[in-house]
């Protein structure tokens, strides 16, 4: 009877090693990749915050590892601050986070809170950043319905406008219910109500008609000029 022969197949140790030597490389090259930091940071859209600011509200101030952070964590952190109305973080080429950055529009200091009032309804208290608002005072208690109405009749006003105004008084009369004083930087006054707010905006146009006069202007009931002696 013959004797069957069973041939060994004899492992390729070159091949082996190859394969193995290419993994290695593979899975530490993923290592270094996902320790490469950001290489640069944009803050796009602020003008009253600074970048450390936004930088320090994400925690990303010391440069994170590129890959391993997550930009809805550092979306979460920053919109913490009340002077955040919304951002958005993109990871770009050549390891670059771009911040695009949305703040609360400040209006008006609120004598009787002793808070900066946003466009959102939000206050804040006078500290670093709400100091340098120029934006008008209000000197008085305004009833809570019309209140709202208020903050979105400011919201309409131009910033180059608000930095004119001094100080708004609540001055209901009794035609009038939502009737407002604004006291001008200039030295003029103006009436105005709620449904007119944004006609302030054109305040530098009609200054250019008044002859460096000085007194009050009627913007509730018709558009008249009354000059102070």
């Amino acid at each position: 009877m013959a004797k069957k022969v069973i041939k060994k197949r004899k492992l390729k140790l070159t091949n082996f090693l190859f394969a193995l030597g290419f993994f290695i490389v593979f899975v530490f090259s993923i290592f270094l990749v996902l320790k490469i930091p950001v290489k640069n940071i944009i803050v796009l859209n602020t003008k009253y915050l600074n970048d450390d600011y936004i930088l320090s509200l994400g925690k990303i101030r010391d440069y994170p590892k590129f890959f391993l952070t997550r930009s809805s964590i550092v979306e979460k952190e920053i919109k913490k601050s009340k002077y955040i109305k919304d951002v958005k973080l993109r990871k770009k080429m050549w390891f670059v986070f771009e911040l695009n950055v949305s703040e609360n529009h400040p209006l008006f200091f609120d004598s009787n809170q002793n808070k900066y009032i946003f466009d959102n309804g939000l206050g804040v208290d006078e500290d670093n950043i709400s100091r340098d608002f120029r934006v008008p005072r209000l000197l008085n208690y305004i009833p809570d319905k019309k209140y709202s109405k208020f903050i979105l009749g400011m919201a309409k006003v131009k910033d180059n406008t608000i930095s004119k105004i001094s100080d708004i008084e609540y001055k209901p009369n009794d035609y009038d219910k939502d009737r407002f004083l604004l006291y001008m930087d200039d030295g003029n006054m103006v009436y105005l109500t709620l449904t007119k707010f944004k006609m302030i905006n054109h305040y530098n146009e009609v200054l250019k008609q008044l002859d460096n006069h000085k007194g009050i202007l009627y913007l509730d009931n018709g558009n008249h000029f009354q000059i102070m002696e």
